[in-house]
């Protein structure tokens, strides 16, 4: 056998090798996680949190689909124990500084997941796109993770929020919208989140914020840090519980009022 022929056989069992790896540990992955509908460790977060009020975005049709999402079944908002008892502590805190919570959402079941997958795959249909998405091809929200299979919101202890003024008896600004797809989500976006220091600058896109509505999300960020709660990188909104009790399990029941404490 020629020396070329050798090195192209060679060749050929590494990628194939490579192949069977990536499938072992995405089977392996897949195996490890669990899925199920029973909700007896969640609660409903208003009856642990009074305080918060509700603009549960996926319940109505103000949400990059624009549509209702599967599984939103009534403009409630589902944690688990844990998440919202520190919720609750955050609420707290919040509310000694003149603000109240404001969530756009917490559990997210899995149907609605699907949902924005299947919405992904649609590719014409950009009916929000001025409002969530204006400086994106909606064909790369995949490739940059905007829309993925699986979410942390449907293990139960994330949550989606910014703060309300109670003085002005409005929304605190935050220099940008929910679920906007952009760098101007980042927490870092024109500053420092670990240290608060605000630097301007501006996005590709020529957006910018203010050194006020930098530091208003600071203040967010630091009372949910405060109370256990880790930040994402790419959303200045969502948070999760560090010591989330279902790390590795995915629920499926409906957002609904639960029926009595559990």
């Amino acid at each position: 056998m020629k020396k070329n022929e050798l090195l192209l056989l060679a060749a050929v069992a590494v990628f194939v090798s490579s192949i069977c790896v990536i499938a072992c540990y995405s089977s392996s992955y897949k195996s490890s996680l669990s899925v199920t509908d029973d909700s007896s460790q969640f609660v409903t977060l208003t009856d642990a949190v009074p305080d918060a009020i509700l603009e549960i975005r996926y319940f109505g049709t103000y949400n990059f689909v624009g549509h209702r999402i599967d599984g939103y079944e009534e403009p409630t908002a589902l944690l688990t124990k844990r998440a919202a008892d520190s919720l609750r502590a955050v609420s707290d805190d919040v509310m000694a500084l003149g603000y109240r919570l404001k969530i756009y959402d917490a559990y997210r079941p899995q149907q609605g997941v699907d949902h924005f997958v299947r919405w992904a795959k649609d590719i014409p249909d950009t009916v929000m796109k001025d409002y969530f998405y204006p400086d994106l091809p909606k064909d790369v929200l995949f490739e940059r993770e905007y829309i993925m299979a699986h979410s942390g919101h449907t293990r139960g202890s994330t949550v989606d929020l910014t703060l309300f003024d109670m003085a002005t008896e409005k929304e605190l600004d935050m220099g940008g919208t929910f679920d906007w797809f952009g760098p101007e989500s980042h927490p870092d976006f024109c500053g420092n989140p670990e240290t608060g220091e605000y630097k301007g600058g501006s996005s590709d896109y020529g957006r910018s914020i203010t050194a006020e509505q930098f530091a208003n999300r600071m203040i967010l960020r630091k009372a949910m840090l405060r109370h256990g709660f880790k930040p994402l990188s790419t959303e200045w909104w969502h948070f999760t519980l560090e010591e989330e009790p279902f790390p590795d399990t995915y629920f499926t029941f409906p957002v609904k009022q639960l029926n009595g404490e559990k």
